[in-house]
């Protein structure tokens, strides 16, 4: 079906006859920013630094490689929780560039996730890095190379079944304590 825009330019589109189905290899999971993680560009996630961003309403976007030209999904579930920031969502099958991720996760060549934000509040630590207390979450992102290199998709909510997580645990509950001291 063609129709014009407001500026004159033809617009293709196809309308479907049938309801769109996901296959459950479409549906994406992991953990798309840790607390008390630092990250290679030295920030550091506090937690609850997402929950005013999640409690206005806005959606997030599912992009490929932070392209805001490249809407592959959508995110169905985006929530804090003691680990960090958990997203659960679904590659469009009707997108070409969501069949490929597809293709490619399931294969094990992408399984980054990464966040693009703004920062609304911040504070350096005792050791100089920048926590971030608030921030404005806009997208993540499936991405070959996350700025943090934990941030993945794992399939499993709320894992946390090694000694590096556990170690992550004790590390977060050490800045809580310690931020709530400097107050």
């Amino acid at each position: 079906m063609n129709a014009f825009s407001a500026s004159g330019l033809e617009v293709k589109f196809q309308k479907f006859d049938r309801d769109l189905t996901l296959d459950d290899e479409f549906v994406i999971e992991g953990y798309a920013s840790l607390f008390g993680a630092k990250d290679q560009g030295g920030d550091v996630v506090e937690k609850g630094a997402y929950a005013k961003s999640l409690g206005d309403g806005r959606k997030v976007k599912m992009l490929w490689q932070h392209d805001p030209n490249e809407p592959i999904g959508i995110w169905d579930e985006i929530r804090e929780d003691e680990r960090g920031l958990y997203v659960k969502g679904r590659l469009l099958e009707t997108v070409a560039r969501a069949r490929e991720a597809a293709a490619l996760t399931r294969a094990g060549a992408i399984d980054g996730l990464s966040i693009g934000y703004r920062t609304v509040k911040s504070h350096k630590n005792e050791r100089g890095l920048r926590c971030l207390s608030e921030v404005e979450l806009w997208e993540v992102s499936l991405v070959t190379f996350p700025m943090l290199p934990e941030a993945r998709l794992d399939g499993r909510e709320g894992k946390s079944d090694t000694l590096q997580d556990l170690a992550q645990v004790f590390e977060n509950a050490r800045q809580t304590l310690a931020a709530r001291k400097a107050r």
